[in-house]
């Protein structure tokens, strides 16, 4: 009571076998192929057909983690160039605002010391000519009102001489 296949399946069979036959000779005639083979690793592994299917099978194995660990390695070093150019540009906003602020205060410091400079200076240059300029002789007056008279002798005096 087996099932035959029907023709169909039999013929599409035989077209895959050519077509793999053909990929296989394509791939056996490739100029890469035929130097590797002639090369000492390639005759190792044609005469140890065990040692040639389990290294294939473990590069086939091993393709995924080490891809996955490439993405790893590559997607941290984006991220830390990311971090290092955002943690700079927060470091100079930083450091640039602070400065801002330093010189600002600088200028304010600056300003209020040289007000300070200028009123003094001003003050002191009349206090010195008011105390070291040249004035003309007084006298109190004997009536005690505190009124100072000068007299008309003295002061003709002083310019005379």
């Amino acid at each position: 009571m087996a099932k035959e296949e029907p023709p169909s399946t039999t013929r599409d069979l035989q077209e895959l076998q050519k077509k793999l036959s053909l990929l296989i000779e394509s791939f056996q005639n490739n100029s890469k192929v035929v130097a590797f083979m002639k090369s000492p690793v390639g005759q190792y592994l044609d005469r140890h057909p065990f040692l040639a299917l389990t290294l294939v099978v473990f590069i086939a194995a091993s393709a995924v983690p080490v891809g996955f660990f490439l993405l790893l390695v590559v997607l941290t070093s984006l991220a830390a160039l990311v971090g290092v150019i955002l943690l700079e540009g927060l470091v100079i906003s930083v450091g640039g605002l602070s400065l801002l602020c330093v010189l600002c205060g600088l200028g304010f410091v600056s300003l209020a010391m040289s007000g300070t400079l200028m009123v003094s200076y001003v003050v002191i240059s009349s206090l010195i000519n008011y105390w070291f300029s040249p004035r003309p002789l007084t006298q109190q007056n004997p009536s005690g009102e505190g009124q100072l008279a000068m007299k008309s002798a003295d002061f003709e005096g002083l310019y005379q001489e």
